[in-house]
């Protein structure tokens, strides 16, 4: 036979494998703790008994582990394993036909019939003889009495109890028979990050504007002392627009105005100038000891840094003298600004990715990461991740993960589906989503249902945003206070990551450039601004309770429990949320809209909750103090927008009754 002819004895089919990323092209991905759920289509032919196992180990490590797999329905088998360590993990699905069960099945049968035969025993007999020679000590002593005592031809009696033994069928699934086992044609890798990857509350707000005094440029000193303000409202990223020196060429006025006049202060994203570049902070900010002790500072008060990292250029900074062949030219010679026609960017050069140089700039901007990294900051936002080259970002991730396993990198991708994902496999960690954009029930259903339903989930994680410094919705300018509230309660409870562009957010910035535009009016991109902090109208108490139930409840700490249910009015949300262990439980409804009292009944599946019919269940809103008592899956609810948008409530299953009994409900 052909010395390439598959080993034909290996009878065991492995197919379907989960979680598993386009045939195993892209890793899945976890974070520390996350239980890992493996399932896969495990048979073979006749009727023989098959057993299967899930084998695992970190990619630094030699060391397999094995987890038994159990059945499911249907040839489908599942095995759960615990990731609980930083890195990459990998793993693959083995299965064998297992003769001993095959055998001890058949006879068991056989005797509740009573057609066994003391043939039937020496055939155990032979079995239980191979296992001990597979067996060690005293395992193996005991095998080998008990094979004996098969062949031994004892009464019918004895021969069943030595056969159908506890002890003999758990030694021999301890040492099973894999001469011929099949393995899963290759190994499956699953990425395990940090938990913040999983559940993280972010907040931006630009350095500059953080002066007390009017019309000063802010410091570190003074982000420093705005740190607090951060902490109490319970985030725990802190997100920075970059703080690179800024490009005075073709430097942008107010509001985007091309014409900018001495003093503007121009856009962070035009990044380079005689002061620097990529690597380079910008003088009226401070020094890299003062960006040192403002990261610290955060730490001590729970919160991670982020930066943005934007992989463009103003025309003056050095990259453009030292590496000019980094960047398209035009035929006249200078170099293509960015376009979006008809918009114009003169202030930016985007970087040729097509470059004859482009191994060498690839690594220039590595590089970029791992200084900032050496600078205590290991969490970025990525500008326009999709218009730089998909082969650049996977190789990047990967070599700057080697080094710093914990980094994380969230994707700036406004853009089409597939794009996302694609970015999302290649190694980002989170993404922006369309959920700004998504305002109607049914559309907002579709897509979170999509997000943590699908096989999607298992490599793009998103992070619900309702507004950026690009991004002021027409909701959130036609919406009022309550528009905002809205949204905050909908970004922050659909999704286990959620931001806000801050204190735009809170202090309900809702003046647009223009009618039609999502451009804000005076935009922070463009000059300094200064926030009231102290507003009386300031949204600051409402988010600091939300984060507090997001940081109090572990339903609203990941995305996969998420269940939509039926309402009557469909301008009232509801959906649920529920920790791994099923300990809570929580349930939202959300008016959507913001001007006019809505109501209606929301009718859960109390079977699927596990809240039995014939009881009443007691829903405590978290945001208010308030309980009710709910009977039935058929529950009415009044939202009046001026008063409250929404409920979180925390479903309780069971309930103490002050008497002598207590009910589990």
């Amino acid at each position: 036979m052909n010395d390439m002819q598959p080993d034909g004895r290996k009878r065991v089919v492995i197919e379907g494998i989960s979680p598993e990323v386009d045939c195993g092209r892209f890793p899945a991905k976890r974070t520390v703790g996350d239980l890992v759920h493996v399932e896969a289509d495990v048979f073979t032919d006749g009727h023989d008994a098959i057993a299967a196992s899930v084998l695992t180990h970190r990619e630094d490590s030699g060391q397999w582990i094995e987890i038994p797999m159990r059945p499911l329905v249907n040839d489908r088998w599942t095995a759960s394993f615990r990731v609980g360590q930083i890195g990459r993990y990998g793993f693959k699905v083995q299965g064998w036909v297992d003769h001993f069960e095959t055998w001890r099945r058949d006879l068991l049968k056989r005797i509740a019939a009573e057609t066994d035969a003391p043939v039937d025993y020496l055939i155990g007999a032979d079995l239980v003889t191979a296992a001990a020679a597979r067996a060690t000590g005293a395992d193996a002593a005991w095998l080998l009495k008990r094979a004996g005592l098969l062949r031994s031809g004892d009464e019918p009696a004895d021969l069943r109890l030595h056969a159908t033994d506890d002890k003999l069928h758990e030694l021999a699934v301890r040492y099973p028979d894999k001469r011929f086992a099949t393995d899963s044609d290759r190994e499956l890798t699953i990425v395990v990050d940090p938990v913040r990857a999983s559940f993280s509350s972010w907040y931006e707000f630009f350095p500059r504007s953080a002066a007390a005094q009017p019309k000063a440029h802010g410091t570190f000193a003074d982000c420093e002392k705005h740190l607090p303000y951060v902490a109490e409202m319970g985030f725990n990223v802190v997100y920075l627009p970059p703080i690179h020196p800024i490009g005075r060429t073709f430097r942008k006025g107010p509001n985007n105005n091309p014409e900018s006049k001495p003093g503007d202060n121009g856009s962070p994203w035009a990044i380079g100038s005689a002061d620097g570049g990529h690597k380079a902070i910008l003088p009226e900010l401070g020094t890299a000891e003062d960006f040192r002790r403002f990261v610290a500072k955060a730490e001590e008060l729970g919160l991670s840094v982020a930066l943005d990292i934007a992989f463009q250029v103003a025309p003056d900074h050095p990259y453009v003298s030292e590496h000019e062949n980094w960047f398209r030219k035009r035929p006249d010679g200078t170099i293509q600004y960015a376009e979006n026609p008809p918009k114009k960017y003169q202030d930016i050069y985007p970087f040729d990715f097509e470059s004859d140089d482009w191994a060498a700039m690839w690594q220039e901007l590595k590089s970029v990461f791992l200084y900032w990294a050496g600078m205590g900051v290991t969490i970025f936002r990525v500008d326009n991740p999709h218009t730089k080259a998909f082969p650049f970002w996977e190789w990047a991730i990967a070599e700057i993960k080697r080094d710093h396993p914990e980094a994380l990198f969230l994707a700036e991708a406004f853009t089409r589906p597939k794009i996302m994902y694609r970015l999302a496999k290649l190694g980002f960690s989170q993404s922006y989503t369309y959920f700004p954009w998504r305002n109607a029930k049914a559309e907002i259903t579709a897509y979170l249902t999509e997000l943590s339903q699908t096989p999607v989930r298992e490599f793009f994680r998103p992070s619900q945003w309702p507004n950026t410094p690009d991004i002021l919705t027409e909701f959130l300018q036609m919406g009022g206070r309550a528009g905002f509230v809205i949204r905050l309660l909908l970004a922050a409870t659909l999704g286990a990551n959620y931001g806000v562009y801050g204190p735009a957010f809170e202090l309900l910035e809702n003046r647009p450039m223009r009618h039609g535009s999502e451009e804000y009016l005076d935009s922070e991109k463009y000059e300094i601004r200064q926030w009231d902090l102290e507003r009386a109208d300031s949204l600051r108490p409402l988010i600091a309770r939300v984060n507090q139930i997001r940081n109090t409840n572990a339903a609203l700490q990941s995305d996969w429990s998420l269940r939509f249910y039926s309402t009557d009015n469909d301008q009232l949300i509801c959906y649920s949320k529920e920790s791994e262990d099923r300990a809570n439980l929580l349930l939202m409804v959300v008016n959507l809209d913001p001007h006019h009292t809505q109501s209606g009944f929301v009718t859960l599946p109390l079977g699927d909750l596990e809240i039995p019919l014939d009881r009443a269940y007691e829903a405590e809103d978290l945001l208010t103090g308030e309980r009710y008592l709910w009977h039935g899956p058929r529950n009415y609810v009044e939202l009046n927008p001026t008063r409250q948008s929404g409920h979180i409530l925390k479903l309780h299953r069971r309930m103490k009754i002050e008497t002598d009994f207590e009910y589990f409900l």
